[in-house]
């Protein structure tokens, strides 16, 4: 039990609160990454386990940043994952009037006023960490020339940028955050929710809590970047007649080597062309991880591996690969498909020869059945499974040696045909008769097992072999975390060999790619008649092994 859940359960049992009450609140200005994954199974995970619930609850006060195309990606992001919020979907849009009313109500209690100051006067006002702020010019208006003022930034009468309503509390306050913070901001923007109604907007800071007593959410729950905020949480609580009195608490967030998590990052690998869109398999989004072929069984375990603590701290992206690995190594079916292919031809078959052979579709797990492979006289398989002469440590198809071809026949190569170049564009092998399932009847036993494909009856595929997207652990290190962006994160293969069930495979299937890795269906480009697999990960951790 981690510390949130026990206070959880103090809280209950000391009849403090009678049902557990959380929310996930993200602002709709980007796709949710793995870090809001953490917090989606903390939020939602706490009331499932109390009983209680949980609702989704959109931060909206920034429209500049904002749009429904996020809203909708947010949404299925959630529901991907395995987790439903508590009745419909909110918004801090929907509490504007009510948030409006409030600072009414502060400007009433003069603890609220209108500040002239521009941008760049208020951060000299404010002070720095060392040395207290001042108090603005205008912080001593009359309660009347407040309202006033207020009323008129809400009518739209002045320009973008002209006035702020701060909140008055300790331009002395060792806590930045309490210096008079902003609490309005005039901003002719059109807001996807709410149009063209408001031309003020309340910040974050002033929204946030305020939502939180609305919905009567009981805890909370932030990342440790807002423990300093806490202090002006609760002093909004505390000094205006909210339904009910939330309480914050914080939590360490997510970070991952190999790996930036920033929205304004992402944006810019977007935006510059370096990946695909939000989605696209090599982003840390939960839309890139879900793209890539991570299950949402495999991040839910990652984040219960990795806990929850009160201190920030760098996991290594390895457990995460290891908690994907897993999941993929017990549930996704075996198929065999050709990367680098080659063909061989099996002289002693005709040319019409068909053949069906069965393979079980998991070694381990006889509940997923077996398939039926057809064994045709051309087959392909992986040009680097073959040597015209090799030294006994390669175990796989050499001139003069054998090898078997997984779930069926022993073959054995003898000659190799050649283009202009030079190159082998062709074995010619025989078939070892009696094989399938048995050793040779003459005790020759062959060096190996490699996959294969019909040449005739399998069929074209699209492979991309996705990578990770830095070079380094520590990818804003130095500054530029675009400088260590790996060139080799994507690898497409255009006409890779694939086993007729894999032709078969619906978006989002996944399975494991015999001595390849694990690949999964692309959801948006794979169809029948054009099959596109993206690798989700390999069968061993490759980058530790190189380290």
């Amino acid at each position: 039990m981690h510390f949130l859940e026990s206070l959880v359960a103090k809280d209950l049992e000391a009849g403090k609160i009678n049902k557990v009450v959380t929310r996930f609140p993200p602002e709709p200005n980007g796709y949710l990454h793995v870090g809001h994954a953490k917090s989606i199974c903390l939020n939602f995970g706490l009331a499932q386990r109390f009983g209680g619930d949980c609702h989704l609850r959109f931060d909206d006060t920034n429209p500049e940043k904002e749009s429904d195309e996020f809203i909708q990606a947010i949404q299925a992001d959630v529901r991907w994952l395995g987790f439903e919020w508590a009745g419909d979907v909110r918004y801090a849009s929907s509490y504007f009037q009510q948030l409006y009313d409030w600072a009414c109500y502060l400007i009433d209690q003069g603890l609220a006023y209108v500040c002239d100051l521009s941008a760049e006067e208020a951060r000299t006002y404010r002070g720095t960490l060392t040395e207290p702020g001042r108090n603005s010019p205008y912080r001593e208006r009359s309660v009347e020339e407040n309202r006033a003022l207020f009323a008129s930034m809400r009518a739209g009468e002045f320009e973008d940028g002209a006035k702020v309503l701060r909140a008055k509390i300790d331009m002395a306050s060792p806590n930045m955050n309490l210096r008079d913070p902003i609490l309005y901001r005039i901003r002719r923007v059109v807001h996807h929710q709410t149009g063209s109604e408001w031309v003020i907007y309340p910040t974050y800071d002033f929204a946030h809590g305020q939502g939180d007593a609305i919905e009567g959410i009981t805890h909370s729950i932030c990342s440790l970047e807002f423990e300093d905020h806490r202090p002006l949480y609760d002093w909004f609580i505390n000094n205006l007649p909210v339904p009910s009195e939330p309480h914050q608490y914080e939590f360490g967030r997510l970070n991952l080597n190999y790996t930036v998590t920033s929205k304004r990052k992402l944006k810019q690998l977007v935006d510059e062309g370096v990946v695909a869109g939000w989605d696209d398999p090599r982003m840390p989004t939960i839309a890139g991880m879900r793209r890539r072929g991570y299950s949402p069984a495999a991040i839910r375990t990652f984040c219960d591996m990795i806990g929850v603590t009160r201190s920030d701290g760098t996991v290594d992206v390895a457990m995460l690969e290891h908690a994907v690995r897993d999941d993929l190594n017990n549930n996704a079916p075996r198929a065999m498909a050709v990367l680098n292919p080659l063909t061989v031809t099996l002289t002693n078959l005709s040319e019409d020869h068909k053949e069906i052979v069965m393979s079980p579709n998991h070694p381990q797990n006889e509940a997923l059945g077996e398939r039926e492979l057809v064994f045709t006289q051309q087959v392909v398989i992986d040009a680097d499974d073959f040597r015209e002469e090799a030294n006994k440590k390669f175990k796989r198809l050499v001139l003069g040696k054998r090898v078997r071809l997984r779930n069926a026949y022993v073959i054995e190569a003898y000659d190799v045909i050649k283009d202009a170049e030079g190159q082998v564009v062709e074995v010619l092998a025989k078939v070892i008769e009696n094989t399938v399932g048995a050793d040779p009847e003459d005790g020759i036993k062959p060096k190996g097992v490699i996959q294969w494909v019909s040449k005739s009856e399998g069929g074209r595929a699209t492979i991309r072999l996705y990578d990770r997207l830095f070079t380094q652990a520590e990818p804003e290190a130095d500054g530029d975390f675009m400088a260590v962006v790996n060139p080799n994160s994507l690898v497409v293969i255009e006409r890779a060999y694939v086993e007729p069930s894999l032709l078969a495979a619906t978006p989002e299937q996944a399975f494991q790619f015999e001595r390849e890795g694990y690949f999964v269906a692309d959801r948006f480009d794979h169809s029948a008649g054009a099959p596109v697999f993206n690798r989700t990960i390999g069968l061993r951790d490759t980058w530790q092994e190189g380290a």
